[in-house]
């Protein structure tokens, strides 16, 4: 049994990428640091926070609701980094590695939406 949403192996997924991209963005050009530094740390955070809000709230609905958001923020992430590819921020084989786990962590919060869609439609 889960103690806290620490355990949650798609949280630990999640930050670890967030971590990632932290540093990843650390070599992004100053004259993006309001720009798209800022968007894609913020969409990296937003993902691994709403898994670990909605683990916390009363409700499984809630909760689902909570990991829906993570799910947008990582397709938004992913755009992000696709982009930052694009533009020369980063290069061809680290886009390889952050594409690697964002697909693993989009493909483990499906997963764990289904998983709690299902229970909550048969209780």
């Amino acid at each position: 049994m889960l103690k806290n949403f620490k355990d949650l192996k798609v949280w630990q997924k999640a930050y670890q990428l967030c971590l990632e991209i932290y540093k990843t963005t650390k070599r992004f050009s100053k004259e993006e640091l309001y720009g798209l530094t800022s968007q894609i740390r913020r969409a990296a955070v937003s993902v691994v926070c709403n898994i670990a809000e909605g683990y916390g709230r009363k409700t499984l609905l809630e909760y689902i609701r909570s990991l829906y958001i993570a799910y947008g923020s990582i397709c938004e992430l992913e755009t992000q980094v696709l982009l930052s590819g694009d533009l020369g921020y980063i290069e061809i084989e680290r886009i390889k590695t952050l594409q690697a786990n964002l697909c693993e962590v989009e493909r483990m919060l499906k997963a764990l939406i289904k998983s709690l869609e299902t229970k909550h439609s048969n209780p």
